[in-house]
């Protein structure tokens, strides 16, 4: 039997991928979360064999889920779920060894858990020649800007969250909060939260 979480914030979504998943033979849905903090929370609880995340959680984001899943199960393999074909993303992995955009959800759905189930990586064509083309188009210091913990840290910011809410999501001090704050607003020149809010939207690190 392959268990299963399922990590999305929309119901229909989530509802869908639950039917896609459910009609294969010895597959289960052990566990099903609308945000990241639920998303590890349930995974701590039901220890998947497979985890399918969505890159743009609410409160703590897929690649940050991610982190603290496989840091915690590093035997439960997770599946990366977005809209947005962006190299960044497929860099922040934080873990996940496969990652499968939503356009391709009918097609390859299914055989990415299967290759995740049994410990193998899963990229698409399409997703494997986009991270080929961005690293050699690319200079290194552009596509390393933020660490994923720093985009974490811009989301949760963008979200609304203070420094003291963000420290407790993240289970990080409150200094380090305020360091990757500072460190991120040199790295992008950025002058005001505002000016953050709005770099955090237009790279998609947060929803508007």
């Amino acid at each position: 039997m392959v268990r299963i979480l399922i990590a999305e914030d929309h119901d229909v979504v989530r509802s869908g991928l639950r039917h896609v998943i459910e009609s294969q033979p010895n597959w289960q849905v052990v566990a099903e979360a609308a945000d990241g903090k639920e998303a590890v929370q349930k995974a701590l609880e039901t220890k998947p064999d497979v985890a399918v995340i969505d890159y743009s959680l609410p409160l703590i984001n897929g690649v940050e889920a991610t982190r603290q899943i496989r840091a915690a199960l590093p035997h439960t393999e997770v599946l990366i779920f977005t809209m947005h074909d962006n190299e960044t993303l497929i860099q922040e992995k934080a873990g996940a060894r496969g990652y499968l955009l939503k356009t391709d959800t009918q097609r390859h759905l299914i055989g990415a858990i299967e290759a995740l189930a049994v410990h193998k990586p899963f990229f698409t064509t399409k997703i494997s020649e986009a991270l080929l083309e961005s690293f050699i188009s690319r200079p290194a210091r552009e596509r390393s800007l933020l660490t994923h913990r720093e985009r974490s840290v811009v989301q949760l910011v963008a979200e609304g969250h203070t420094n003291k809410q963000i420290a407790r999501l993240l289970k990080i001090s409150l200094k380090t909060v305020e360091t990757h704050r500072g460190a991120v607003r040199r790295k992008l020149n950025l002058s005001s939260h505002i000016a953050l809010i709005r770099y955090a939207i237009r790279n998609h690190i947060a929803e508007p």
